[in-house]
């Protein structure tokens, strides 16, 4: 039997008012379950409005949108609670969504959703002890632990340096092979589009509309300096290029 997709967009426009612009213009997209799919396009063409929409926070002026569940939703702030530690933090996560678990239970599952993110030997430091990158690691576990099958992750680690960056892009690929999760990534940098997505989509300046898509095969973990990612992040440049220009124009 056809397995029934992860998320699926069909016609979806948004206007924030009658007489403003179109910000997202007929957009049909399918995901399938345990997919990663990158989003990419220039500043201000509405990924983050289009995440927003699958994630349920914000609505469409036109269309459908169906979820397979409730979303996680990843940003590009951790936003942690600074008078709790990590572990404390990813607890938050468990009791306030939902979770039937126990108090000592919810301790054991923070720490194993810290250890899947490579921190748990930080499980008692607070925000301010930790680093950006471990930070962003903290907030993917809090993600984790809301235990929704699709994960939304607008920008993620737009803020960190490029070591720290390529590290998170190497953690994230585990854990998603390890988890099976259905992703959806919004980034405006082609090279960890190129990096990370089964499939990366390239949106249009304003309005926004999907304008092309590369499906990349999937043999295994890449590296960010590796031909095959050079060589996409190079034709996926040229397309976007000229959509700026093409709306410049």
């Amino acid at each position: 039997m056809p397995t029934a997709p992860a998320i699926r967009l069909s016609g979806v426009s948004k206007r924030y008012a009658a007489a403003s612009p179109v910000v997202l213009d007929g957009i049909d997209l399918t995901v399938a379950p345990g997919e990663f799919v990158c989003l990419l396009g220039a500043s201000g063409c509405g990924k983050s409005t289009l995440l927003g929409i699958i994630a349920g926070l914000d609505s469409a002026s036109a269309g459908t949108v169906e979820v397979d569940g409730k979303a996680a939703v990843m940003f590009q702030e951790a936003s942690l609670l600074p008078w709790l530690s990590a572990r404390r933090n990813v607890e938050l996560a468990l009791r306030f969504g939902g979770s039937a678990l126990t108090r000592p239970a919810r301790r054991a599952r923070a720490l194993e959703l810290l250890d899947l993110v490579n921190l748990a030997d930080a499980a008692e430091k607070r925000p301010h002890e930790l680093s950006g990158g471990m930070r962003q690691r903290v907030a993917l576990a809090r993600a984790l632990a809301q235990d929704r099958e699709v994960l939304l992750m607008d920008e993620p680690f737009a803020a960190l340096d490029a070591i720290t960056r390529d590290l998170l892009h190497e953690e994230l690929e585990r854990v998603w092979r390890e988890t099976g999760r259905t992703i959806v990534f919004v980034t405006h940098n082609v090279r960890e589009a190129a990096r990370l997505g089964q499939r990366v989509l390239l949106m249009s300046s304003r309005p926004g509309r999907i304008v092309n898509e590369w499906r990349v095969a999937d043999d295994g973990p890449r590296r960010i300096e590796s031909p095959q990612v050079s060589a996409l992040s190079v034709e996926i440049t040229e397309q976007l290029r000229r959509e700026i220009r093409r709306n410049a124009a």
